[in-house]
């Protein structure tokens, strides 16, 4: 068991029998009463968020979730598939499943997927993934109103900032926690 004094952001856990995550925990002791926290969380089902508050007394079961292993392999409308790269099994996603990790997917990318209740339902992505630029304006040097970094187009779309040296064709490597440039690759 869980209990309140021990909630964190990413916990997840079960509520009235369907998995949640914590998404803000906030620890409030007014001057007169009882302490209490207050909890944002996002259902793992269903996707739509909750907000509630609880004394520093409760407990909470700890959702029984399972991740494997598994590889991208195409996008087909608004569905996602994923093959699991020891028995080669399939499963499909919903784009509201996916979220914004789309904007990370290219073929044979391995991350894990989140199960509940042997029902595929998220994704854990990899920190650092390799994108090709496909899209990138060359650099004016001394143009001191863009700053040091410009605007470029990866191969899924996204549109991020790099520094100027970064040109067409190049392989960059970026964080998928804060959409930022890392490094380029070596080819």
């Amino acid at each position: 068991m869980i209990n309140a004094g021990e909630l964190r952001k990413n916990t997840k856990l079960m509520i009235e029998g369907e998995p949640y995550v914590m998404l803000e925990v906030q620890f409030v002791k007014p001057g007169k009463g009882v302490a209490f926290y207050k909890c944002k969380m996002r259902n793992l089902m269903t996707g739509s968020l909750l907000e509630r508050t609880y004394r520093s007394g409760d407990t909470f079961e700890p959702a029984t979730l399972e991740e494997k292993k598994m590889q991208y392999l195409y996008a087909q409308g608004d569905e996602y598939y994923f093959m699991d790269v020891k028995t080669y099994d399939q499963v499909m996603l919903t784009a509201e499943a996916v979220g914004d990790a789309t904007e990370y997917l290219i073929d044979n990318l391995e991350m894990d997927i989140l199960f509940f209740e042997n029902k595929a339902i998220g994704i854990t992505l990899p920190n650092f993934v390799e994108l090709e630029v496909t899209q990138a304006d060359p650099w004016v040097k001394g143009d001191s109103v863009a700053g040091d970094s410009k605007p470029v187009t990866l191969q899924t779309g996204m549109v991020i900032q790099v520094p100027p040296f970064v040109e067409e064709g190049a392989i960059i490597q970026v964080d998928t926690r804060t959409r930022a440039y890392v490094t380029r690759v070596k080819k």
